[in-house]
């Protein structure tokens, strides 16, 4: 059907009839941003500059473009060649690993030195992916991955860890951090599904909302503040095949039901810059596609920030997409969609080719200036142009002893108690266990990609004093009391010797067996199916075999399938990849120091021929018997939201405040929630809601609100959401976000309650 695919040659009266209503905020917060005193400043630099120095500032290099072979050494000509010459205006990236706070304070201010001999002394803006932490300083603090903050349904925590992020990024004298990523992880196969926030929309949005205004809030000129990057847009998460920048198909409607609602969220929270998907979608590369960067983004959405390509994207566009006969003709068709700059990244070739292009009358010079004073804004909104250099307020916020305690609070919430047979969990002060597995004594199983290097796995750059499951569990038990059949490495062999486990198993009251993922990043985390290992499989077989309790403790980004030894295990730990403080919490979780209460942010599925999401269609759970013998429906492993606890919350008298909702007004929610257990304890409140009948088949549940509590053993707290007809709207066929009369449920816990909206 035409209505249900992109249509990228879209005329702005077809825009206009299929636009999202724009809330005004969204263009005010941005606008607000932009003082006037930035604005003229960009200006006036406008009139003065020539040709070759704007397309200067659209161009960004790598850092090893002007780098010396040694890690954090500058190479003095190449430097010169990149600003002078070229009059690059962006770097990006590390040559190999994270460096230390001085080396990054010296390469900026190498750097900025070179821009102040320039005609205009335009600054450098520097930019780096530090994705959850400063991943690129050595040292600096590492903080669960997005899916693991997803868990923690604490928006207020996800706000508290990025501002330190946000302070060790400008104490290593960086302004601009690629983060946070946005798409929705509706696809585990994806090797970037931990980046994500699942696979549910209002999670996505609101934690990626709040993320970004504790980036920026502060102002971009403030030393604990950085410019965010919302990526990556759009549906890139939405691969087919689940395998890294490959080809995606997405109907329009479900792009504007699941995939545009996080980036809409995001730039009305203030986010400066867009990174684009790497990906094409129905054929058409995001890169190229004026109707999403342009028709969508600028008009639809309002945004007015910086678009920055991804790696290399735009040459790809001729070398990999085949949509551009020349090099030359791929430059013409991104800068034309939309693109601001060029993440080239490896040469000046972009340079070059948009040069020719300009002369040649294929890219006006209106597109340009527009580029150009983009980003000439966004280095005045930051400061670069009062100061471009390290500031000395910024580097005493680095490293303070409280962030490792906001990571351990971190980690703490996170982590998701998905089995506890028998109470198996926790384990007394005194037991004896033994700690297997390749995660058991491996420090980049924890932490995951992006971790001082890109892929994250190389453990030489790991902060001293980093443990391992092994070594946290023997801080808490004591050394006689905690045998291990591990070694460092998670790929080395003895990790998964069964005949060594079995025997050292005899003398313990119980196994803690630590399997899943090593860190991996994009491309290299690839895989053709969720299946754990073999080996790791065997492994499992083999403790279950000994009759000792097994802890099944998985340190992994996506779900990797154990619906084979689930039903062996007494008791399944999801510990994500929780960064820093991973084995202090997991410790404290298996010993009951810590009462878990992570929810699951994804469906945990059970077999890769159903891999049905929560938020799934009514034909999806009811099946016809008679010619469909497989059963299925949604039938996870572990439903999205499961997290157990060691107390019993109850819900009782849920209360609607009517039973009609009318399109001006608000239906405020309450319900009681007791503590029954003998624990204190924090819990996530969910709301779902579910449409009785729609023009569009209705979800048989989506998530619409939530709220994080703290009772102590035998407290009760009444807790009270509030809907409109926004929360409960939905994508139509004709591709506008509508809400429609009829019926609704919510349903909070086990207690369910309708309203009629009218």
């Amino acid at each position: 059907m035409k209505a249900l695919i992109f249509n990228f040659n879209a005329s702005n009266s077809g825009m206009k009839k299929l636009a999202f209503l724009l809330p005004a905020i969204a263009l005010t917060f941005f606008v607000a941003a932009q003082s006037p005193a930035d604005r003229q400043k960009a200006e006036t630099l406008l009139r003065q500059m020539t040709l070759d120095e704007k397309i200067g500032q659209m161009t960004q290099v790598t850092l090893g473009v002007v780098g010396a072979p040694e890690d954090g050494v500058l190479d003095p000509a190449a430097l010169t060649k990149a600003i002078q010459d070229y009059k690059v205006g962006s770097i990006l990236n590390v040559t190999n690993h994270a460096l230390t706070v001085d080396q990054w304070r010296k390469v900026q201010t190498l750097i900025q030195d070179e821009a102040r001999k320039t005609r205009l002394k335009i600054p450098i803006i520097y930019g780096l992916d530090g994705i959850h932490g400063q991943t690129y300083t050595l040292d600096a603090t590492l903080f669960p991955q997005n899916i693991a903050m997803a868990a923690t349904r604490d928006p207020e925590l996800a706000a508290a860890v990025t501002k330190v992020a946000a302070k060790e990024l400008r104490a290593s004298g960086v302004r601009w951090n690629y983060a946070p990523v946005l798409d929705c992880g509706r696809q585990p196969l994806w090797s970037r599904f931990p980046e994500t926030y699942g696979e549910d929309v209002y999670i996505g949005k609101t934690m990626g909302a709040a993320v970004i205004r504790a980036y920026e809030e502060d102002g971009l000129k403030n030393p604990t503040a950085v410019a965010s990057c919302m990526k990556h847009y759009l549906g890139y998460s939405a691969s087919r095949t689940g395998k890294d920048r490959t080809p995606i198909y997405l109907p329009e409607i479900e792009m504007r039901e699941y995939y545009l609602p996080q980036f809409q969220a995001a730039v009305k929270a203030g986010a400066s810059t867009l990174m684009v998907n790497s990906s094409e979608i129905n054929g058409t590369p995001v890169h190229a596609s004026k109707y999403l960067l342009t028709d969508v983004l600028r008009k639809e959405l309002g945004f007015q920030g910086v678009v920055v390509s991804d790696w290399e994207d735009i040459i790809r566009l001729h070398t990999r997409h085949n949509v551009a006969a020349t090099p030359r003709a791929a430059v013409v068709l991104a800068v034309n969609a939309g693109v601001d700059m060029s993440m080239v990244p490896s040469d000046f070739s972009f340079f070059t080719l948009l040069k020719e292009a300009v002369k040649k009358g294929e890219v006006p010079m209106s597109r340009i200036d527009e580029a150009v004073r983009r980003i000439l804004i966004l280095k005045a909104r930051l400061g670069l142009f009062d100061n471009p250099y390290p500031e000395d307020a910024a580097a005493a916020n680095f490293g303070r002893p409280e962030y490792q305690t906001l990571a351990l609070q971190a980690a703490h919430e996170a982590i998701t108690l998905l089995k506890n047979d028998d109470g198996v969990l926790p384990f007394t002060s005194s037991a004896k266990v033994l700690v297997a597995g390749p995660s058991a004594r491996s420090i980049s199983a924890l932490n995951g990609c992006w971790s001082y290097t890109w892929q994250g796995n190389d453990e030489r750059w790991y902060p001293a004093g980093s443990k391992t499951i092994f070594d946290a569990l023997r801080d808490k038990l004591g050394a006689a009391n905690v045998l291990t059949t591990a070694t460092p490495g998670f790929d080395s062999r003895d990790n998964y010797d069964t005949t060594t486990l079995k025997a050292a198993a005899a003398g313990v009251d119980a196994i803690v067996l630590c399997l899943g993922e090593n860190a991996y990043a994009e491309s290299p985390g690839n895989i053709r199916d969720l299946a754990l290992p073999d080996q790791q499989v065997a492994l499992a077989r083999a403790a279950a075999a000994t009759g000792k309790p097994v802890i099944l403790v998985l340190t992994e980004g996506r779900p990797r399938f154990i619906t084979g030894i689930a039903p062996s295990m007494k008791a399944i730990v999801m510990a994500y990849w929780s960064g820093r403080k991973t084995a202090e919490a997991i410790s404290d979780i298996l010993l009951g120091d810590y009462n878990p209460d992570g929810r699951l942010p994804f469906s945990y599925p059970r077999s890769m021929g159903e891999m049905v999401l929560y938020d799934r269609k009514p034909t999806e759970d009811i099946r016809e018997v008679f010619n469909d013998n497989s059963g299925g429906g949604y039938d996870p492993l572990f439903p999205f939201g499961w997290g157990l606890s060691y107390t019993r919350f109850d819900y009782s008298d849920l209360q609607l405040s009517s039973d009609k909702l009318d399109a001006a007004g608000k239906l405020t929610i309450r319900v009681t929630i007791k503590n029954a257990g003998n624990r204190d304890g924090r819990h996530t409140v969910e709301l779902y809601t579910h449409e009785h009948y729609a023009s569009i088949t209705p979800n048989m549940k989506r998530l619409r609100a939530f709220k994080k509590i703290f009772l102590k053993a035998g407290q009760s707290q009444t807790v009270s959401f509030t809907l409109d007809k926004n929360d409960i709207a939905f994508v139509n066929a004709q591709l506008h976000t509508v809400t429609e009369p009829g019926d609704f449920d919510v349903m909070i816990g086990d207690k369910t309650a309708v309203f009629t909206y009218r």
